[in-house]
């Protein structure tokens, strides 16, 4: 029992696959009836990549968003990849998340979201697993 509670620990923390690490994943817990959900993160690598989707088992879709001001307000747009530099990148700072999309179930502080991260470096595919910690309802996201 306490390997598996290190190896969730080692997890909840950190990622890493082929020189593409992730660390800090986080999302906001989710009200009743509310079907999506942002994920924030930080995603470390090796050489420039893309990130070019990911999927959660805890929702139907995995969506990647950017935020950007336009006209003086503040929008959200689909994204079909993220280019990532040599070294880290916080989405949240870069302007970009991650969205869970048609939630099977609310989500609830404590508990982790699962994710697969699959990223494009030179010529392969990588996929990446990482859980992404549920914070409170009411930690603010900063980003917004």
């Amino acid at each position: 029992m306490k390997k598996l509670f290190f190896a969730m620990l080692f997890l909840t923390s950190a990622a890493h696959a082929d020189g593409i690490r992730v660390e800090h994943a986080w999302a906001r817990a989710t009200a009743p009836g509310q079907d999506t959900a942002m994920v924030d993160l930080v995603i470390t690598s090796a050489h420039r990549a893309r990130l070019t989707g990911f999927s959660s088992p805890v929702c139907d879709t995995g969506e990647m968003h950017a935020m950007m001001h336009e006209n003086g307000m503040m929008k959200m747009r689909e994204v079909d990849a993220i280019n990532l530099p040599r070294g880290s990148m916080s989405l949240e700072k870069s302007g970009y998340h991650l969205m869970l999309v048609g939630l099977h179930e609310p989500l609830k502080e404590g508990e982790s979201v699962p994710l697969t991260l699959d990223v494009k470096e030179g010529g392969h595919e990588i996929r990446v697993k990482a859980m992404a910690e549920v914070k409170p309802l009411t930690m603010p996201m900063q980003g917004m």
